[in-house]
């Protein structure tokens, strides 16, 4: 028997006292190493990731900076504080993300989206157990989504979008229960959606587009009580599920019609077939329903307005629907957004009289029949057949374009009762017959283009009344009779009338002068006669005058003198003669004076505009003369006066002796040209007859780029390479442009560029100085060209600036990137369709976009360059030579790898791709890009609800993008890219459209500025 032990009552406290402390030592021994541990975890990541930014700066071991106070770092309340929050998104890190970052224990958020790290998914972060929100997205992580993220059991939102992840789901992320979020869109992820995902009790929003998924739709997902925003859209989702031996539904499983709490619902862009099932068409709480673009059949159900009460965007385009619209879309009062287009619906349209907030309205091939409807687009849709007479059934329509579709017949009468249309566009149609006599019932309008289709007769009078008119095209038509003076009484007129391209004749109208307030006047290309009216000089705002190709006699008048805004005077192919008169010298915002093809005389004027022969054109005019020898113009003569014995012997005596030694020179001069002619065959001669530089040697050219320095070196492309220089005969520096002829194509590429630089001239294109054609040192052939010199570089150092840039180059603005889109979009627009034979360039991309000081845009480097039909040896050859040079990998249309002949529509898919690169800051060869999916595509699926992980970081880095303009600019300005990058060649738009429409987005962001 063991005996009793009794412990004295001290002893006891004393043992219970030592034991808490040693409690207490050993817990804050643990806090403090896990302090430690997390330190260390994040120096760790600090020296694993690439920061050119800086952002991490701040995270320094040897200061006594805490790091709860580090840049992105949060830690837990109370003394000893753990790391609770890592947050730093579109910073500018990269690398591989660090799996050290596991050892952040405590680690409850990780926002790292919106940088550029890349490698794999670290499945160490499986171990974070307390991690309840993980955002990787907008980086480019490869490889698979590891199951061990299941082990995260507290995970809440998973964001792993914009990246370039493969391989399956993870079936195990089910048993992350309290998961809120799933957003794992714009990937390449294959195989089928988890069923299990219908099973989380939490989940409200499932976003899986713009992946590879396959298979169908889980009907599991019916079940689900908390689901708010489903996207599945931009996959391969297909299947037909049998019933029965003779029965089949359709893809869409039924039971998606039985989650009550869902609001947004998007399967576009699958392959899904068969009906919709009625309850999809059931769910009270639904604001979007997005089934376009798959191969859906059925009709829509009468009452859905009824049954989808807070309906707001209803998108059933491009499937196989049938029957006609149901009426009763015309209660559902909360619509804004229906697209309808590309089905076979037929009949009527429903009267839709009782939508206010109908914003875009899309029903491809049918018409409207609604009193109420205040805007109406159907533009460049392929829509055939007539305007119908119910159009007119529309009073309280504002806008109504219907331009760039296959309309045919005249306008119909019905059309003039819509009083209160604001904005008439139908133009690029196959419109014929007079217009209406009563246009003038268009009290409202502000903008009327009637422009490119086959109207005639006469301008009707009655267009007086439409005292609103601010923008009026007629151009293009067939259009007779005289310019009613009626027309010239609008004193509204600010931005442009354009009446060019018809068969107008008579006189200019002495009431042209009642425009002060017009900025462009084109009336060119007509057969008008008489005299220029001098009235015109009272339009003081006037900044382009075109009245070229006409049979317009008599001067300039002297009152032009008031039109110091003037920025492009074109009086060629005219009758016009007398002098040019000096003061069109001082007109100093001239940047295009095309006085050629006229009968003007005597000498020209010296200084201003005529001190630039890229500005002024003036053949054609045989008796101009000059007093500046330098110049290719006959020297004006010389006034002898018989007062003297002196002069008697200089009349006698001097001028036969030079008269004689001229003829003699000027022979020697013509067996010369004739030694030299075969030679300068293969250079197309620029306009000497306004050129004041004198032709440059090689030896100028060594001098110049002080003899080819690689520290004059500023680029280098397929045929040459680039020096900065500066001439003796320039003031400036300048660009020169050296051939290297020993490579295949270089000598044609010269050629090219010079047979298209002489005929065309923009402020938007590279302006050339003069050529050197001649031989080096060795006796080899040289060739060179000299232009302007572009302090700004190009449009592709600004967008990837190297990483020993960064620091030094600042980045481009929004609105800078918007003025840079509108100056190559007008410089397209140019070559396409206002040059004297149009132009395609085959080579548009961002190191061919160049930058003035001012950081206006031109377009450069025109060495595959190609007229659309040729008038000349030279320009035939020019385009035989070129037949297989189409452009650089990422910007060619995709039509050229087929074998299609090239056109215009090539520069504009060209032009999309440059508009979406500067809008993502990513190159259309970017490694995203490399599985087959191209830029529009990959863009494609995510616009425009995911707008956010498709816009450059930089600007939203910069907080250069607030909602409003997002909406108001950057989804406008990505749709254009779309527009303009779409596959079939028919579908994307006219650059003269794109202008316009740049045009407006410019305006609301200058207007949200001036604010």
């Amino acid at each position: 028997m063991m005996p009793s032990v009794s412990l004295c009552p001290g002893l006891v406290v004393l043992l219970l006292y030592l034991s808490i402390i040693l409690a207490r030592s050993t817990l804050a021994g643990a806090a403090e190493d896990g302090e430690n541990d997390d330190q260390r975890a994040l120096l760790c990541f600090k020296s694993q990731v690439s920061d050119p930014s800086g952002a991490l700066a701040s995270w320094q071991s040897n200061t006594s900076l805490q790091f709860c106070s580090w840049n992105g770092v949060s830690c837990t309340a109370g003394r000893r504080r753990r790391v609770a929050a890592l947050s730093l998104p579109s910073k500018g890190l990269a690398g591989p993300v660090p799996p050290c970052l596991a050892n952040l224990t405590s680690l409850e958020t990780l926002q790292l989206a919106g940088n550029g790290f890349h490698g794999v998914v670290p499945s160490e972060l499986g171990a974070l157990s307390r991690l309840s929100y993980l955002n990787l997205s907008g980086n480019s992580l490869a490889g698979v989504i590891p199951s061990a993220l299941s082990s995260c059991a507290n995970l809440r939102v998973l964001g792993l979008w914009n990246n370039s992840l493969e391989g399956e789901i993870p079936t195990t992320l089910s048993q992350c229960m309290d998961l809120q979020e799933i957003n794992l869109s714009n990937n390449k992820l294959q195989g089928s959606i988890p069923t299990a995902f219908g099973t989380l009790p939490k989940l409200q929003i499932l976003v899986l587009s713009g992946n590879r998924l396959t298979g169908g739709i889980p009907p599991l997902l019916g079940s689900s009580s908390s689901l708010v925003h489903v996207d599945l859209g931009g996959n391969s989702l297909t299947g037909m599920m049998p019933v029965s031996l003779n029965k089949l539904v359709g893809s869409i499983p039924e039971s998606l019609g039985q989650i009550s709490t869902l609001e947004r619902l998007s399967l576009n862009g699958n392959h899904l077939s068969g009906p919709v099932p009625p309850s999809l068409f059931n769910m009270s709480s639904l604001t979007y329903l997005g089934l376009a673009d798959n191969s859906l059949t059925g009709k829509l159900p009468a009452n859905i307005a009824h049954t989808l009460p807070n309906i707001q965007t209803l998108l059933v385009t491009a499937n196989r629907f049938d029957g006609t619209i149901p009426a009763s879309l015309a209660n559902a009062s909360k619509l804004d957004n229906l697209l309808l287009a590309s089905n076979r619906i037929s009949g009527d349209i429903p009267l839709l009289g009782s939508l206010p907030n109908l914003q875009i309205l899309d029903i491809g091939d049918n018409m409207l029949e609604t009193d109420s409807l205040q805007v109406l687009w159907l533009g460049a849709n392929k829509i055939s057949g007539t305007i119908p007479l119910e159009i007119g059934n529309l009073k309280n329509l504002t806008e109504l374009r219907m331009d760039y579709n296959l309309f045919s017949d005249s306008i119909p009468p019905t059309l003039v009762n819509l009083h209160k249309l604001v904005v008439l566009s139908i133009a690029k149609n196959k419109h014929s017959g007079p217009l209406p006599d009563a246009m003038g019932n268009l009290l409202q309008l502000n903008e009327l283009s009637l422009d490119g289709n086959n109207f005639s007769g006469s301008i009707p009078t009655s267009i007086v009344y439409c005292r609103q008119l601010d923008k009026l095209n007629l151009s293009h038509n067939s259009l007779s009779g005289s310019i009613p003076s009626e027309l010239f009484k609008i004193s509204s007129f600010s931005q442009y009338l354009d009446l060019s391209y018809n068969q107008l004749s008579g006189d200019i109208p002495q009431e042209a002068g009642n425009l002060i307030n017009l900025g462009t006047l084109n009336i060119s290309n007509n057969r008008l006669s008489g005299n220029i009216p001098s009235t015109l000089g009272q339009c003081v705002l006037l900044e382009s005058l075109q009245i070229e190709s006409n049979s317009l006699v008599g001067s300039i008048p002297q009152s032009f003198i008031n039109l110091v805004g003037m920025k492009e005077l074109d009086v060629s192919q005219n009758n016009l003669s007398g002098k040019i008169p000096e003061f069109m010298a001082t007109l100093s915002n001239l940047h295009v004076l095309n006085l050629s093809f006229n009968n003007f005389d005597g000498p020209i004027p010296t200084g201003g505009a005529f001190s630039n022969s890229s500005i002024v054109s003036l053949q054609g005019n045989e008796r101009l003369c000059t007093n500046i020898p330098e110049l290719a113009l006959p020297l004006c003569p010389i006034s002898v006066k018989h007062k003297t014995k002196h002069n008697y012997l200089v009349i006698k005596v001097v001028i036969p002796i030079v008269l004689v030694a001229f003829i003699t020179l000027s022979c020697l001069g013509i067996i010369l040209r004739k030694k030299r002619r075969r030679r300068e065959q293969l250079v197309p001669h620029f306009e000497k007859s306004n050129q004041r530089t004198r032709k440059i040697t090689f030896q100028d050219i060594v001098k110049a780029t002080n003899q080819f320095s690689s520290a004059n070196l500023i680029g280098s492309g397929s045929f040459g390479t680039v020096y900065k220089g500066c001439l003796e005969i320039e003031d400036n520096i300048v660009a020169i442009k050296i051939f290297n002829l020993d490579i295949f194509g270089a000598d044609k590429s010269f050629d090219a560029e010079c047979g298209t630089l002489k005929n065309i001239r923009h402020r938007n294109l590279v302006k050339v100085i003069t050529l050197c054609s001649t031989v080096d040192l060795t006796g080899s052939e040289f060739k060179a060209l000299v232009f302007k010199y572009m302090p700004n570089g190009n449009l592709e150092m600004w967008l990837h600036p190297k990483v020993n840039e960064q620091v030094q180059r600042k980045t481009l603005t929004l609105m800078q990137r918007i003025n840079i889109a509108l100056d190559v979009a007008h410089a397209l627009d140019y070559l396409h369709n206002q040059s004297v034979c149009p132009i395609i360039h085959c080579d548009l991309k961002p190191s061919n976009v160049l930058l003035d000081l001012d950081m206006t845009a031109c377009i450069g480097d025109f060495g595959l360059a190609r007229f659309l039909s040729t008038r000349s040896n030279v320009q035939h050859n020019t385009s035989a030579c070129l037949s297989c040079l189409k452009g650089s990998i990422g910007y060619i249309a995709p039509e050229y790898g087929l074998g299609a002949d090239i056109s215009t529509k090539g520069d504009v898919y060209s032009f999309g791709v440059l508009l979406l690169e500067m809008i993502t800051g990513n190159r259309p060869t970017h490694e995203k890009f490399l599985d087959g999916t191209t830029m529009h595509e990959f863009i494609y699926r995510g616009f425009p609800n995911n707008i956010y992980e498709i816009v450059d970081p930089v600007l939203i880095q910069d907080g250069s993008i607030a909602t409003h303009v997002l909406q108001n600019c950057i989804i406008p300005l990505v749709k254009i890219g779309l527009s303009c990058s779409m596959t079939p060649p028919n579908a994307r738009w006219e650059m003269g459209r794109v202008c316009r429409e740049i045009l407006i987005i410019k305006g609301a962001l200058a207007n949200r500025d001036s604010k």
